[in-house]
């Protein structure tokens, strides 16, 4: 398989980023090992996470970085993993926050929970609107000089906070981000392409989508208003199924029928088709969704297998 340079950095991944939200929430630690096992096994090494996941559960979070921590101290291949993890999100305890305080207090409590001394990516979680941009980026220099992380990068902060971002860390000499991990799939496509495409393009970011899969709606697996029962994330993908999300599945039949593959794995090809994707982020929390993983980065969808994926999402 092919490997990707997160570009501006020296990362080289390969074209999957695993979401470890559901570690600690619907896969317990046994079960994640294994996963994490079978993922890297599979030749893939991009590992996503946050401090805060999952904060819904016990109301801070911090189970999924140490289980990824005791697996990899377990398995003792920190080396041969690229690790992403974040900051600023809300919890029970604390609403967003990207203050100095609260990056370096957190960065070192992630470090102990992941058993690392080094995040090679490290994201604004959540902007709180408040923190002055300069607050922020001079956090991220600091734990940046004292080898905590490696790169930056933003997930969910707006376009008019990012582009300040870049202009205040080149007036400056702060660190920059290297990446935007945004909302994109293939029924959430307008507000990226509209409004972050043009800056992933600007300034030269690597782009990770979550939601990628549309937390579990274009896997195809929620044809009925019943099938909504089966899941914890129900209600929040219920939405979808709408007659825009009818047409998108039947679309995602058609060609997943043509190469014999399944609807999540043309979901993944669709974005990997983009040359702005690098990576998208995806959670599995069995071997047989791993494998339609897998599928994703070898299959290469064809100009009419797009026309007819971009024509029913649009």
């Amino acid at each position: 398989m092919k490997k990707r340079i997160i570009k501006n950095t020296d990362l080289e991944i390969a074209p999957i980023n695993f979401g470890g939200n559901v570690f600690g929430w619907t896969l317990d630690e046994q079960l994640s090992f294994g996963i994490l096992d079978k993922f890297t096994e599979g030749g893939f090494n991009f590992i996503d996470t946050a401090d805060t996941y999952s904060w819904w559960v016990n109301g801070k979070g911090g189970q999924s970085e140490e289980i990824i921590g005791k697996w990899m101290k377990e398995r003792k291949n920190r080396q041969d993993i690229v690790l992403a993890t974040k900051v600023g999100s809300e919890t029970k305890e604390h609403g967003f926050d990207i203050s100095k305080k609260h990056i370096l207090k957190s960065v070192d409590e992630s470090l102990q929970r992941l058993g690392t001394d080094h995040i090679d990516l490290y994201y604004t979680h959540f902007d709180d609107n408040t923190t002055p941009v300069e607050e922020t980026l001079a956090a991220y220099d600091e734990i940046v000089k004292a080898g905590k992380v490696r790169y930056i990068a933003a997930s969910n902060v707006s376009p008019e906070r990012l582009i300040e971002s870049f202009e205040v860390a080149e007036k400056n000499n702060f660190p920059k981000y290297v990446a935007l991990q945004p909302h994109y799939n293939l029924v959430e496509r307008a507000k990226f392409e509209t409004e972050y495409a043009p800056l992933v393009e600007k300034f030269g970011l690597s782009a990770f989508p979550y939601w990628s899969l549309a937390a579990g709606f274009l896997t195809g697996k929620y044809r009925t208003e019943a099938d909504f029962e089966t899941t914890t994330r129900g209600a929040g993908i219920k939405k979808y199924f709408d007659d825009k999300g009818k047409t998108v599945l039947a679309a995602l039949d058609k060609v997943s029928e043509k190469h014999q593959s399944q609807p999540a794995t043309i979901a993944l090809a669709w974005l990997l088709a983009n040359p702005l994707i690098t990576a998208p982020i995806v959670s599995a929390t069995s071997e047989r969704q791993l494998q339609t993983i897998f599928d994703a980065p070898k299959l290469e969808l064809d100009s009419e297998d797009l026309e007819i994926l971009n024509k029913a999402s649009k």
